[in-house]
């Protein structure tokens, strides 16, 4: 039996996330226990006169590269991969993992290496990806979204059932007129970009946190389900040197396969100088210490989705839950103002719901969650 909320979320993704037209060329690549939704994707985009095409990955096959690549394979970059990136118009990843431990055992430094080698991939996604943002002509649009699986539910400790409503809901294809709602979504948000315009500096308060965000001419990006499916953020790229002091991460930070508890962060001139974590500090360590650009922040945003409430061990939901922060360590957005580099894009999430203030240029911005503005 076909689940409607599933029509509804591709149609949504084809029409109102990625922006899919005639002539686009599409595509669609996630695992195989995504092919409900990448079949319905694939449906929207013939139907709006674009030429789909869908990659379906196998489960294991990471797993299998990092314990069996030799050195030369885990630095080679695929020319196959480098031509896609640059010449399609539009590529819609569907997250569907079955196992998201399954690279727990990795060592972190291949991790690392291959993350290295594809550095010039990510160069060119984004480059592409600010082209497109800056013109509405040229450029790459894409969008990152997740098909529900027994293991995310596992991770969020939700049966399947609950898990499947939590991320229609979080979707807003629980029931019509998802097109609607996300555009009411963009306008709003869009009221915060513009107040926080021409400010020049955060400051965050709360549990074990202390921290100094400078933003001055930066840009803060409205984040309302064109990239991100779900969505619900504004996001900058904070000034490289002006970030200053402690901060506190309330949730697990989750990273290829592995969950990192407890982590604090203290910053000077906008360098990690001290991180400390409760579990696996020493992966923390190594990822921080993978090039000079990951001891940066490359992202500061705030979460606003209301309706995400609950976290449940997966960045695409967490970092939008209403009244939290996160700063991603790494690699920076251009079109933000970041001019961060790094192998590295690592989102934490802070909790600022109870006790937590932030202030922007001294005046109140935020308060126990809640957006002042």
């Amino acid at each position: 039996m076909e689940d409607a909320r599933v029509g509804r979320m591709a149609e949504t993704i084809a029409r109102y996330s990625a922006r899919v037209g005639r002539g686009d060329l599409v595509c669609i690549r996630g695992g195989a226990a995504a092919a409900p939704l990448m079949r319905e994707i694939y449906r929207e985009c013939l139907q709006r006169g674009a030429f789909p095409y869908v990659q379906a990955g196998l489960p294991g096959l990471e797993e299998i590269f990092y314990r069996h690549a030799r050195s030369e394979q885990l630095a080679f970059l695929s020319p196959v991969a480098r031509f896609e990136i640059g010449r399609v118009d539009v590529l819609i990843s569907v997250l569907s993992e079955t196992n998201t431990r399954r690279l727990s055992g990795v060592d972190p430094r291949r991790q690392a290496a291959a993350s290295k080698a594809r550095q010039p991939l990510m160069r060119t996604f984004m480059r592409r990806a600010a082209e497109y943002d800056r013109t509405r002509r040229k450029g790459l649009r894409w969008t990152l979204t997740l098909f529900p699986t027994e293991a995310y539910a596992q991770d969020a400790e939700m049966s399947l059932a609950e898990y499947e409503s939590f991320v229609f809901g979080a979707c807003f294809a629980d029931r019509a007129g998802c097109v609607r709602r996300w555009r009411a979504v963009e306008s709003r948000q869009q009221e915060i970009a513009r107040w926080l315009r021409g400010r020049k500096v955060a400051e965050l308060s709360g549990p074990g946190t202390e921290l100094r965000v400078g933003i001055a001419g930066r840009r803060f990006i409205n984040c309302c389900g064109h990239h991100n499916f779900p969505d619900g953020e504004i996001f900058t790229g904070p000034e490289e040197t002006k970030v200053d002091g402690r901060i506190r991460y309330s949730f697990p930070a989750c990273l290829s396969g592995r969950e990192v508890d407890g982590v604090e962060l203290a910053f000077e001139r906008g360098r990690v100088v001290k991180a400390t974590a409760e579990k696996n500090e020493a992966f923390l360590k190594s990822m921080i210490g993978m090039d000079p650009g990951a001891a940066r922040v490359g992202e500061f945003a705030f979460g606003l989705n209301g309706g995400i409430r609950r976290f449940t061990k997966n960045i695409l939901f967490d970092e939008k839950i209403g009244g939290t922060v996160h700063l991603a360590l790494g690699k920076g957005y251009p079109e933000s103002g970041s001019r961060n580099d790094s192998a590295l894009h690592w989102d934490m999430v802070c909790d600022l719901r109870e006790g937590g203030e932030v202030r922007v240029d001294g005046r109140p911005f935020m308060k126990n969650g809640g957006v002042l503005v």
